[in-house]
């Protein structure tokens, strides 16, 4: 996985985070749902990475 894209993944996982926190601070459940899910679409893109990396290596 290059370096540029675990600066982005990391990036979006906390901009997740801070969502969810966010929503769930303000009972805000639309807010809180759309952190969790950019928290998933992140670890999945990771996870898309480290199979990309196992067939080049």
């Amino acid at each position: 996985m290059g370096l540029t894209d675990k600066a982005r993944n990391a990036a979006q996982h906390a901009a997740g985070k801070a969502k969810e926190a966010a929503g769930k601070a303000t009972g805000n459940d639309e807010l809180k749902n759309e952190g969790k899910a950019d928290q998933g679409k992140s670890s999945l893109k990771k996870a898309g990475e480290h199979i990309k990396d196992a067939f080049r290596g």
